[in-house]
């Protein structure tokens, strides 16, 4: 079992158990809204402190603050493991990325700039200034919990702001180590102030945080379902929200890519984590002409992948976070296979150890080309030419993230820019994360950015001020 923070005594708990085993995984405190209030509160009252510092003295408490989440790694692959059902392989990626966002969000405290603007009235020193909002609330999912917890919190530390981290009702032992590292990093009491909930009680209390007067903006990395709801209720009190949702990320194989590079970067960005990251490879869209042979090739890597128990780390896919991922994606799978399309690799699951599927010839008419899988499934979808497969690809709610594979890089540009998504990658899977980059999507999968100087303009308020240097003659 992973290590279990004891909450206070009395208070009301609840518990994750592990996807694989069926046993207790973590217990964490129940919070109701009065707690959730509270919380609030703690960030309020930091926020006076916080955001009067420097920005060295904040960049030295970030510093400190990814150094003591890397002291914690054992107690993140531990909790990781047992909460989701992780790989340690993914837990100490999340951590090391995790760990870059916020050295690099540390980095940032002193490119938070402003300008000096040209004003028409004489003697009128005209300025835009970027200054701290307030107190942030941070809604992380549980599939990358590391990086997306962290990413709630890393920049708008940086820029000044206080942040109530909600934490997933899945994985809450995980995002509270996220807290505990940076109250050892010596930041104010509530800078990072946590919220645990009951699965049952998620509607209430993020409403609660939602309309405390205190929380002046919203990020929320989840399901496009659930963050229509965090924008609808924030829009109630004019408060500003970023989104980054979900995703059917395509990939693009010309005639004229490098299919072994294709399908390396496919089976990537399909099946790592089990498919289980917004980015994920969800359709495959490959021109006639090389379709067959992308297939074979594609077909030959990902048979030689098995799935297997995470905590033995002997495999390279591990667990789905929960059975209804296991019947989701086979109800996927069924409803393609019986309209027409191929099953080219997959089998039976094993509980939440479920094996990657590939399903060939895939058409807009199936449910698999159009709705989220979030699970280890990737369609392949053929297409006549290039225009067609841009079509094809853009034949979608969804625009997070996409790839293009081709040789010539000017057509891959080309071709890029015409998908439309937040992020588009030429011959690089669709799965792809730096701290410094723009990170988010469009359509329904959400609005605003991460990341870097996206970042600081995301979790800034940008004011205007004048000093007036000469008297003033005004007409009345």
């Amino acid at each position: 079992m992973a290590t279990i923070a004891p909450p206070q005594a009395g208070a009301r708990t609840f518990t994750r158990l592990n996807p694989v085993t069926g046993e207790a995984a973590t217990t964490s405190k129940a919070f109701s809204t009065a707690d959730a209030d509270a919380a609030v509160e703690s960030a309020a009252a930091a926020f006076a402190v916080w955001s009067a510092l420097g920005p060295n003295a904040r960049r030295a408490g970030l510093t400190k603050a990814a150094t003591a989440l890397e002291a914690r790694a054992d107690q993140f692959v531990e909790a990781m493991m047992h909460e989701i059902g992780a790989t340690e392989g993914w837990a100490r990626f999340n951590l090391m990325l995790a760990a870059g966002m916020v050295r690099e969000a540390a980095a940032l405290t002193t490119q938070i700039g402003g300008e000096v603007i040209p004003s028409d009235k004489p003697g009128c020193i005209a300025m835009a200034l970027r200054e701290p909002v307030g107190v942030m609330l941070g809604i992380a999912p549980w599939n990358a919990p590391i990086i997306l917890g962290v990413r709630a919190v890393a920049v708008p530390l940086a820029c000044g702001n206080t942040v109530v981290l909600k934490a997933s009702e899945q994985c809450p032992r995980t995002h509270s180590l996220i807290a505990e590292a940076f109250a050892e990093a010596g930041l104010p009491e509530g800078a990072v102030s946590i919220v645990t909930n009951a699965p049952e009680d998620a509607g209430e209390i993020v409403g609660a945080l939602i309309d405390n007067p205190h929380i002046r903006r919203i990020n929320f990395t989840g399901s496009t379902a659930v963050g229509r709801i965090i924008a609808k209720r924030a829009a109630e009190h004019l408060k500003p929200v970023l989104l980054e949702l979900g995703g059917k990320a395509p990939l693009i194989v010309l005639d004229d890519a490098d299919l072994d590079e294709a399908v390396k970067a496919a089976a990537f960005g399909a099946f790592m984590n089990q498919g289980q990251i917004c980015m994920s490879t969800e359709r495959i869209i490959v021109v006639d002409s090389v379709a067959d042979a992308f297939a074979e090739k594609f077909t030959a890597k990902v048979s030689a992948m098995p799935v297997g128990d995470p905590r033995e780390g002997k495999t390279p896919l591990g667990a789905v976070v929960d059975q209804k991922t296991v019947d989701h994606v086979q109800s996927l799978i069924d409803d393609a296979v019986a309209n027409g399309a191929d099953k080219l690799v997959g089998g039976a699951s094993n509980g939440v150890l479920m094996p990657a599927h590939i399903v060939d010839k895939v058409t807009p008419e199936m449910k698999l080309f159009r709705d989220e899988s979030f699970g280890p499934v990737v369609g392949i979808i053929r297409a006549r030419d290039e225009a067609h497969a841009i079509a094809l690809a853009n034949d979608t709610e969804y625009g997070l993230s996409a790839a293009v594979f081709t040789r010539d890089t000017a057509r891959g540009l080309r071709v890029a820019r015409q998908i439309k998504s937040g992020i588009c990658h030429v011959n690089g899977p669709t799965v792809h994360d730096e701290a410094q980059m723009p990170f988010g999507g469009t359509k329904s999968s959400g609005y605003g950015r991460f990341g870097g100087k996206a970042g600081i303009d995301a979790f800034t308020e940008l004011r205007w001020i004048t000093i007036e240097t000469q008297p003033g003659h005004y007409p009345i």
